[in-house]
């Protein structure tokens, strides 16, 4: 065996034994990761001696560029896979279609595939979405999918955590993390060399690639102080024209082909067998390499600034020299040799080729460094590139960059007396405006939009800017204004036979209507989906959907919500419409609050803490609630984001929940003043409206604050617990499915048989605020023998961990991969990836490591009485 590969047998073990399942058809996701060096790639590399005999190893890297090449590590199968996939990666333009021919590559049969995706962490967009799609499928493939990465190096915002959220979720996936190596592995590895093994394992910390570096650079200095100095000492007594062709190979971000080797080393391969003797580079006929990416790193970060920027022209001439090459190569290299004309040149179809291939967030950096160049571009062409960096910023939820960008667009178009590009760009700045938030301007927009179609000459266009103008006033809750306008864009839809904005508008008509109190809306609402699902809108199927669901949950209606979840998820999914999967996770996690199912209803609402503001605002509040109906910490300072988001909305749906939670908080603390404070502005609104839910509850709290307030004899349970009809309100809740609720409400009744039950309901919530309380109310009403309840499994830790997370947190710091802490506790693997992420979250630890260290600084580890 490789003296590299020691202590992998038991990893090495268990992919030999997925890909033997995955030739009986039971596919799988493998998950392997650790810090730089670990060993990742050396153990891909000898992965193939262990798998079974006829299996097809496929393996794709992703590159460090400085803005990702789109399907990158699929577009290095090429020439090792059938012709319908090679043509999908390098011709672009329908990621479904990449979709399908990479389904179509793994399903292949007899033999089983295993494609390995190595160093996820540096992913682009299309990519990921690329193995989301794969990942759900897995099960049903005779296939491995081999994921490899850095875990140190994930942000809680970085792209690659939703991926791994979505693989958590996945039925069969094996979890690699790569250990250390021992001192005994590190004296093996030594037993050739002078070096003290002790001494390279305290300056390795048993780092592999460390531990081979120091060991190939010993003999003559002792051990170099960094790694750094052990690369570049095995460039020493190497000829110069080697040392040249490194560092020019170097400052090319992956494996360099050969063609571009050839162009850039005048006398080929053969100046590089020094080098290749020394395990510097792996040296193949189709292409060149470094042997880790670290090794790169460490020569390209030796060569001073202005050979740096010298190599990477030669790089650059040689790629725009080779007809097809790689537009974001291209823009990388003119970037990195500071070619500005190379950037505008050759940046807009970078960010093209990545927009197509819904690569999102590289098409928004290539634009971004091409607007630095906007001095080189006519005016219209530079109001095209505005909008087009607009609208991606605004697909990745940049909503600030979206509206400067969609601003000056507008400016342009103005000036270039435009008018259909005008109000087209106009109609596009009100809806970004509403997704950061910014109620005002958006209806300001909106109406400029309607002004300059409105002779224009372009039906559909003035049908989308009416119907937006619909979204927006009911959206703000102008229930009659919604219908008129939402009526006028369904002529002009139907007139131009355009089904998406027919769909647009009916659903604005629908749901204004159901919303105000009219329930005939909710058909309306129907027909949206129907005509959305019929054309393949999926975009405004989603809204629909989406639109169906926050009624019907705002209506208690929650049976029937269930009914459109899954489908309107599935479909999302599929589509990889992921702000609208955003924004139905968060329905999903109001969905489980209501029935109390708070790690769940966590879980969900995790999904929506990005920047698009409309999905973060009821997350935020959904996390609060249950925050304050569980005594944990953090609720004020989530509430007080999420108060400011809704306030700049000024739409009764943000305000009003959280209006309500800040009530709930404020009265379960004693401070009815807070709560009259945050509930009255938003009541005096709601109270006018024909709709009920908010006005209910919202009425409600001020009551309970012992606040006056108009009459409300609506059925809605929290108007009854208003005037004092608990029993009513109680079964109401408890037929729901409000188990919280409908404790609450017998806590109301005057009787201590009543009270006694809801205690035991709210015990075995852990609902331990609202427990306190009515356990003062028992004692002021003379009862002696109150239940002390369950003992707090948070109290006394400050993470507010219940106990079940601490025992997974003392359990993942041991080191155990979340299917040996699901073994060691007796559950499923899902129940412990459900804890860890609570963990995480509680701990404010990016990765387990982290976890691990905050725990031991808060005493978490010990173990305690219980």
């Amino acid at each position: 065996m490789d003296r590299g590969i020691l202590e992998r047998e038991p990893e090495l073990a268990q992919l030999a034994t997925a890909a033997r399942e995955a030739a009986d058809g039971a596919g799988s996701v493998v998950l392997v990761f650790g810090e730089a060096g670990i060993g990742k790639s050396s153990l891909v590399r000898a992965m193939p001696e262990h798998l079974p005999g006829q299996a097809r190893v496929l393996v794709g890297q992703c590159d460090d560029l400085a803005t990702r090449r789109p399907l990158g590590p699929f577009r290095d199968l090429v020439g090792s896979v059938g012709a319908a996939l090679a043509r999908a990666v390098t011709e672009g333009g329908d990621r479904h279609r990449v979709y399908e021919a990479l389904h179509g590559e793994l399903a292949v049969t007899p033999h089983p595939a295993v494609l390995v995706v190595e160093d996820v962490h540096w992913a682009d967009e299309a990519s990921l979405d690329a193995l989301r799609f794969l990942v759900r499928r897995m099960e049903r493939l005779p296939a491995l999918l081999v994921l490899t990465y850095r875990d140190d190096e994930l942000s809680r915002g970085h792209p690659l955590r939703h991926l791994l959220g979505q693989v958590s979720r996945a039925p069969r996936v094996h979890r690699l993390p790569l250990a250390r190596l021992s001192l005994d592995a590190v004296r093996t590895l030594s037993a050739a060399g002078r070096l003290d093994p002790a001494q390279v394992y305290e300056v390795t910390s048993g780092n592999p690639f460390f531990v081979a570096e120091v060991l190939a650079a010993g003999g003559t200095g002792g051990v170099p102080p960094t790694v750094v100095d052990a690369v570049l000492a095995r460039l020493r007594g190497l000829e110069p024209a080697t040392v040249d062709a490194l560092e020019q190979l170097a400052v090319v971000p992956s494996a360099v082909e050969r063609p571009l080797v050839d162009a850039l080393l005048g006398g080929g391969v053969a100046v590089l067998a020094a080098a290749e003797q020394r395990g510097l580079l792996a040296v193949a006929p189709e292409r060149v390499s470094f042997r880790h990416e670290l090794i790169r790193r460490a020569v390209a970060d030796s060569v001073p600034t202005a050979r740096r920027i010298d190599l990477n022209r030669n790089v650059l001439v040689a790629l725009v020299a080779r007809p097809g090459s790689d537009a974001a190569r291209i823009v990388h290299h003119a970037a990195q040799a500071g070619d500005q004309d190379a950037i505008a040149r050759y940046g807009p179809d970078a960010a093209g080729d990545a927009a197509s291939a819904g690569a999102h967030r590289e098409a928004a950096a290539q634009l971004r460094l091409v607007l630095r160049q906007r001095h080189r571009y006519p005016r219209p062409d530079l109001a095209d590139l505005l909008e087009r960096y607009a609208v991606e910023s605004y697909t990745i939820a940049d909503s600030a960059a979206a509206v400067t960008a969609q601003r000056e667009a507008v400016a342009l178009r103005r000036s270039l007396g435009d008018t259909l590009a005008l109000g087209a760009d106009l109609r596009w700045l009100s809806r970004i405006h509403w997704w950061a938030g910014d109620a005002d301007e958006a209806q300001d927009a909106a109406r400029e939009a309607v002004s300059v179609l409105e002779h224009a000459g372009d039906d559909r266009l003035l049908a989308l800017a009416v119907s937006n103008i619909a979204q927006l006033r009911m959206l703000s809750d102008r229930y009659p204004e919604a219908v008129e306008h939402a009526e006028r864009a369904i002529v002009l839809a139907q007139k131009t036979q355009d089904a998406a904005i027919l769909s647009h508008a009916l659903n604005n008509m629908g749901t204004a209507r159901w919303r105000g109190g009219d329930p005939g809306g909710r058909h309306q609402l129907e027909e949206s989906l129907e005509v959305a699902l019929d054309a393949g809108e999926v975009e405004h199927a989603c809204r629909a959907y989406a639109n169906l669901i926050w009624t019907l949950l705002d209506h208690l209606q929650y049976a029937e919500a269930d009914r459109f979840l899954l489908p309107a998820m599935d479909l999302a999914d599929r589509a990889e419409h992921l702000g609208f999967l955003t924004y139905l996770h968060v329905e999903q996690a109001i969905r489980r609050f209501a029935a109390a199912d708070w790690v769940e209803a966590e879980r969900h609402a995790e999904f929506g803490i990005h920047d698009f503001l409309p999905a973060r605002c009821p997350a935020l509040t959904v996390l609060a609630r249950i925050r304050t109906r569980c005594g944990r910490p953090g609720a004020d300072a989530l509430l007080a984001e999420a108060r400011e988001i809704a306030v700049r909305t000024r739409e009764l749906q943000r305000t009003g929940p959280v209006a309500a939670a800040l009530a709930e908080a404020a009265w379960l603390r004693g401070d009815h003043a807070a709560v009259v404070e945050a509930v009255a502005p938003v009541h005096a609104q709601a109270r006018h409206l024909a709709g009920v839910p908010y006005r209910a509850e919202l009425g409600y709290w001020l009551t309970k604050a012992g606040h006056p307030i108009p009459a409300d004899d609506s059925g809605h349970p929290y108007a009854l617990q208003a005037r004092g009809q608990w029993r009513r309100a109680a079964a109401l809740w408890h037929t729901a499915g409000c188990p919280y609720e409908h404790a609450a409400a017998l806590a109301e009744s005057p009787e201590p048989a009543d009270k006694l039950t809801a205690l035991a309901r709210l015990d075995a919530l852990g609902a331990e605020p609202l427990a306190r309380l009515v356990r003062a109310e028992l004692r002021g009403l003379g009862v002696r023998r109150i239940p002390r309840g369950p003992l707090a499994a948070t109290r006394g830790n400050p993470a507010g961990l219940t106990e079940r997370q601490l025992q997974v947190i003392r359990l993942l710091a041991e080191g155990l991969t979340n299917s040996e802490i699901a073994a060691r506790l007796v559950v499923s693997v899902r129940t412990v990836d459900n804890h860890v992420r609570a963990v995480l979250d509680k701990l404010d630890a990016p990765t387990r490591r982290h976890a691990a260290v905050r725990a031991a600084e808060l005493g978490l580890l010990a173990d305690r009485e219980t």
